[in-house]
Order: C-alpha cells, then structure tokens, then sequence
C-alpha cells in the first residue's frame, strides 16, 4: 500500500533541559519512517535546501520528486520542558508544489503555511482518504519569530480524519472539548481525533472513544504528533477498523516516549507498537455524546 505525505522537511534544534540537539525532522520524516515501519510506500511532497541530508530518505526508501529548493530548508529552535514546548521559526522553505496523487490514502501535516488553500483542495479533491494535522495552517509568528497559533477559516470538507490538541481546535471552531469535536465533525469530518496531552478521544458518530497513556516521565516530544497520525492514517487504510487505528496510533505514540530517544531516534518499531495497541484495545472507554 502507498501513502502520500504532504509536509516540509525540517532542522530543529531541541533544548531539553539545556541540553541541544541538531536533528532532521519535519512531519515528513517522523511521519515517512513511521508509515515505513508498517510496510507502506510513501511518496512524499515537500521542499527542502541544500542543507538537508536527502540521503536519509533515500536509504529509508521514501520516494520523492521535484523537492530540492535554492532556499535553506525550514527551521525551527524548539526548547521543551516536561510536555510543554515553544517554538522559534528560524528558516522558511518553498512551498509545496503539486502533482496528482496515485495513493491510497493522503496525510497533510504542513508545519509553518507550506500548503497553500488552493493545493489543499486539489488533494482532498485527489485523494480517497485524507487525514489532515492542521497545525502548520495555524501557526504564525510574532515579532520575536515565536510560533503563536491564530484563529483561521479552514475549509474541512473532503477531509475524512482530523488530530488536533485543544489549543488548535480553538483555532477553528470554540466551546468544550466535546462541543470542538462536534463542531469539526459538523464541518464534514468522519473521524475526529482530540489529543490532550496523555488523554487520546475519537469522535466517530454519536460516541466518543477514549484512551489514556500511561503517565510516565516524558522526554522529547517532537514528532509525536507526526508519528501518531501517520500510524492511524495506515492502520485505517490497512484494517479499516478505527479502533484499532485509535489504539495503534497511542501505541505508537507511547513506544516512541517511552524510548526516551530525542528526534527520529524515538520512531517505534512495528513489535512495540503492536504491544502497546493490544494492551490500549482492551482499555478503550466510550460515551455518547
């Protein structure tokens, strides 16, 4: 099976503890190795400068075309403390450019404005599942290049799975944590994933369906996000069953903290990911809204 990944690559610097780390990264990293790890092909759209080490996607078997920019890739300084991070965009690449898709499935997950409105309606128009990471349609920046989120009109219709954090959701539609994910459910989205920090909610229908991650020390987070939409987006496209998709996606998500890695270092491998997903399936709470 193939997917097809819509992200910037990126270089981030990761202070943890004030402690840095130089790493590649991007939604398009953490989300290729991680659809790798399930067997998919992964065609992946993004831009990046000669800066970025196209190598390592190659050797991990990541298909790309037309990526390289006379710009510097994108980058960002990120400073974590406990699961609290601030971001500093240092570089912005080229946007994304387009061509049609030959996928089962397409994950969107820009990281700062790399998808314009127009390329985002071509690939849901193109695409017969679409999961979508709104959070580089939301970010902005202040006077300092610190990362901000802002209210933003984003057209959900064609988009078939939705991951946000409850600052996100703000951006798009207000209310509780319920109402959000009804609002976004009512703007034509079938599978609304709410993350809130260890607590994991799915809005599908009437129910909600909910997990929790064990609460244990927490490292690095970067590329969590990315790890967890690339596993749901596969396991759906492979199981067609959104429970298990829910309770792979924590799996991997968790496997990847508790590796206590920084960067693609912490990308779970399948085994583990299983593991977790068998020990979440049995654990699933549910509740009609």
């Amino acid at each position: 099976m193939k997917l097809a990944l819509f992200s910037h690559c990126a270089i981030d610097t990761i202070s943890i503890d004030g402690i840095t780390h130089e790493q590649i990264g991007g939604a398009a990293c953490y989300g290729g190795l991680t659809a790798r790890q399930f067997k998919f092909d992964v065609d992946l759209y993004t831009k990046f400068g000669r800066d970025f080490p196209e190598q390592y996607l190659i050797q991990n078997k990541i298909h790309f075309e037309n990526a390289l920019s006379e710009k510097l890739t994108t980058r960002f300084a990120i400073d974590i403390t406990g699961s609290d991070r601030s971001l500093k965009l240092l570089n912005k690449c080229d946007p994304i450019e387009y061509t049609p898709i030959n996928a089962d499935g397409s994950l969107i997950t820009p990281i700062f404005h790399e998808i314009s409105g127009d390329i985002f309606a071509k690939i849901k128009k193109d695409s017969s599942f679409t999961l979508v990471d709104p959070q580089g349609f939301l970010r902005h920046m202040d006077s300092n290049n610190n990362v901000i989120l802002k209210n933003t009109d984003l057209d959900l219709s064609g988009v078939n799975a939705i991951k946000v954090n409850p600052e996100e959701s703000q951006m798009i539609v207000n209310g509780t944590h319920d109402e959000m994910m009804s609002a976004l459910q009512k703007k034509g989205v079938e599978f609304v994933i709410l993350t809130n920090k260890t607590e994991v909610s799915l809005l599908v229908k009437d129910k909600i369906y909910s997990i929790t991650l064990p609460n244990k020390e927490v490292y690095d987070t970067t590329g969590l996000g990315d790890i967890f939409c690339a596993t749901f987006c596969c396991t759906m496209l492979k199981e067609k069953d959104f429970l298990w998709a829910l309770c792979f996606a924590g799996g991997s998500a968790q496997a990847a903290l508790d590796s206590k890695q920084v960067g693609l270092l912490k990308i779970p491998q399948k085994n583990a990911i299983e593991t977790n997903a068998s020990y979440f399936y049995n654990l699933v709470k549910y509740r009609s809204i």
